[in-house]
């Protein structure tokens, strides 16, 4: 709109708009930890691990690498953000590509083949009236 547009709610001058442009089109980046966390065992994951992958979640709807990043090395992308885990826990990203992405958190017994689930967050988008 310009300002000679009577129904403007803003009248403009010149016909810029009151908008700041991102030259470099950059996101802020989502911090997973302040700082490096070491997970000592199932307990201590239970407690804090659904917080962090809730950010987790919320940075792979926003940041492509870091979706692309996590989806082939879940493990090893929470250590390269500070986040460690027990030996005895291994992390599966689940549907990557659909709109409600899963990562399930799994406990696995040294004697055995077999794994326990612990948790899993998803991604679900609700809306209300």
């Amino acid at each position: 709109m310009n300002s000679n547009n009577s129904n403007a709610l803003v009248p403009l001058k010149n016909g810029n708009l009151p908008a700041v442009v991102n030259k470099k089109r950059e996101l802020p980046t989502l911090s997973l930890v302040r700082e490096e966390l070491y997970l000592a065992d199932r307990q201590a994951v239970r407690e804090q691990l659904p917080d962090i992958l809730g950010r987790v979640l919320a940075r792979i709807w926003i940041d492509e690498k870091f979706h692309h990043d996590f989806s082939m090395n879940p493990r090893g992308t929470l250590e390269t953000n500070g986040v460690f885990l027990p030996e005895t826990m291994d992390v599966e990203f689940q549907k990557p590509n659909s709109s409600r992405p899963r990562i399930v958190v799994y406990e696995k017994s040294r004697e055995s083949k077999f794994r326990t689930r612990i948790f899993y967050l998803q991604l679900v988008m609700m809306a209300g009236r």
